[in-house]
């Protein structure tokens, strides 16, 4: 009777925890909605400039027509912010996975300072969003798309005059979409980014011209699972691809072969396949591997065709937008900015998707477009990160960086102004129960080598000349001669976490069961 007591009231106190994490999920942003202080420091002299920012999900670095990594490829719209403005050709997020790059975006902060450092976790009501200083100061703010920052609810957040948005990761075809508190069902094969461009434009056409405006067009392409809209179905069908050097590094004799493309040439490297770590090699076999990527529900060249022609959606938002300024006498003044919340691996190290350190994880997209500050052509090889986004717009709108912000403006560097700048970036990544498969990871790296360092496991770190080895094939970690280099790597990297306050790992609660091919349904 005591046993059975004890299971009731255990019983009892799970449903009150669950129930709890489930209220505590929708009321922190009720909280956040509550009056806030926002205290700021106005720039002197400085008009508010109309802000635009567009954001795309999985979109890696050098997928775009301009930079010739996939022959063939077309993104008029992206071409042209590049030779009309500035492309930022070293860009990088601080952590490579959707809410904790979009809470650095939106905060400033590193993950670990605004501790949204999973997919499933709510973000702490604390947490001061930029557009909140922009509506303060005046401006017209509006947001577009996928939030998916915390926690799977799509109830409007703070700092937004105008919110459209769904829950978690959304749907590309006939959405339930949330505008401004009510819920709409849109029918009729409505196709996620361009009713998001559409709900975009009808906005700016009725704003207020007598303020500025800051638009937050969100897209969720090109996220997994991808679906063109149908005028770009089949329209790369008869591309060849080229698979990166180190597509068949960890591959064993019962890899997948793929003959679509064709394999890059890697003669000129030197590759050490020993010191790959184990874990890259497991999880060619993984979710995220080449050889079992999506649980096998999609093949990887199928899956990259389907890549590029969903990316053309987002091309075509891009000019749209870009026309509607045009039309409307706004595209010298207006600030028009692209990018993606995070990178993307075809094939690396037998690798798909994200959040590993490696350069096509961490990288990402950057482009900006303003006449009246911008020369045409600019190029910026200055290391930039998604936690510099809201200082620089917070700089375009005439307000100073706040305090509690890690990131610094960009924007004397779009200006090609000659400024003190960081010689290095940091990278984290913190292990989730959703992926176990990629380890807790931090990462520093300069202009030539790269260091990283898995956290938690028994397994070999990595040390890369990214200058000599751009595929990062060459792990340098037991090199006699580099020694110094990963001793010296390894205290800034340490360095870093203490006078950042990173020196712990955010615990999140888990409460679901493990997903992963090996271990589905065990707790």
């Amino acid at each position: 009777m005591k046993n059975y007591q004890r299971l009731l009231k255990n019983a009892v106190l799970l449903i009150a925890v669950t129930c709890s994490i489930s209220f505590i999920e929708t009321s922190v942003y009720a909280q956040a909605k509550a009056t806030k202080q926002i205290v700021y420091n106005k720039i002197a002299g400085v008009k508010p400039r109309n802000i635009i920012y567009i954001l795309s999900d999985d979109h890696r670095y050098d997928f775009m027509g301009f930079t010739g990594r996939v022959p063939g490829l077309e993104t008029p719209n992206m071409d042209r912010l590049a030779k009309e403005g500035a492309y930022l050709q070293n860009a990088f997020v601080t952590t490579a996975l959707c809410s904790p790059s979009r809470a650095s975006i939106l905060t400033g902060q590193y993950a670990h300072t605004h501790t949204v450092v999973d997919n499933q976790s709510p973000a702490p009501a604390s947490l001061i969003y930029f557009p909140q200083y922009l509506q303060k100061l005046g401006y017209q703010t509006s947001f577009f798309g996928k939030w998916h920052m915390g926690g799977e609810t799509d109830e409007p957040r703070p700092g937004f005059n105008r919110w459209v948005s769904f829950r978690g990761q959304g749907v590309y075809y006939n959405p339930l979409l949330n505008i401004d508190g009510k819920h709409v069902q849109y029918k009729d094969s409505a196709y996620i980014t361009d009713l998001l461009t559409d709900l975009s434009l009808d906005w700016l056409k009725q704003r207020d011209k007598s303020k500025p405006f800051f638009l937050y067009l969100s897209h969720k392409a090109v996220h997994e699972r991808e679906a063109p809209a149908k005028r770009d179905l089949d329209r790369y069908k008869n591309l060849s691809f080229l698979y990166p050097v180190s597509m068949y590094t960890t591959a064993t004799p019962t890899s997948k072969k793929f003959t679509r493309g064709k394999q890059a040439d890697g003669s000129q490297y030197k590759f050490n396949n020993e010191d790959i770590p184990n874990w890259v090699r497991a999880q060619r076999y993984s979710w995220h591997g080449v050889d079992y990527m999506y649980n096998e529900t999609i093949e990887f060249d199928e899956f990259y065709q389907r890549y590029l022609e969903t990316l053309m959606g987002v091309d075509n938002s891009i000019g749209r937008v870009m026309d509607y300024l045009k039309e409307n006498g706004l595209d010298k003044e207006t600030l028009v900015v692209y990018m993606g919340d995070n990178g993307f691996a075809f094939g690396e190290h037998g690798l798909i998707d994200k959040r590993q350190a490696y350069e096509e994880s961490m990288r990402v997209p950057l482009l900006a477009r303003c006449p009246e500050l911008i020369k045409p052509g600019t190029v910026v090889k200055e290391m930039v990160l998604n936690l510099d986004i809201a200082p620089t717009f917070l700089e375009m709108a005439g307000i100073s960086k706040p305090a509690q912000m890690q990131g610094n403006s960009f924007l004397p560097l779009l200006q090609n102004k000659q400024v003190p700048w960081r010689d290095r970036i940091y990278y984290e990544y913190y292990w989730e129960n959703a992926f176990p498969q990629t380890p807790t990871q931090y990462a520093v790296r300069t202009d030539q080598y790269k260091f990283i360092r898995t956290q938690g496991v028994w397994d070999i770190d990595q040390l890369f000349d990214i200058q000599k080895d751009p595929f990062e094939v060459n792990n340098l970690i037991r090199s006699p001669q580099h020694q110094q280099v990963a001793k010296q790597l390894n205290k800034e990297l340490w360095d870093w976490l203490e006078k950042s306050g990173g020196m712990q790992i955010p615990l999140k609660r888990i409460n679901e069961v493990k997903n992963d091919h090996k271990h589905r349904g065990t707790w």
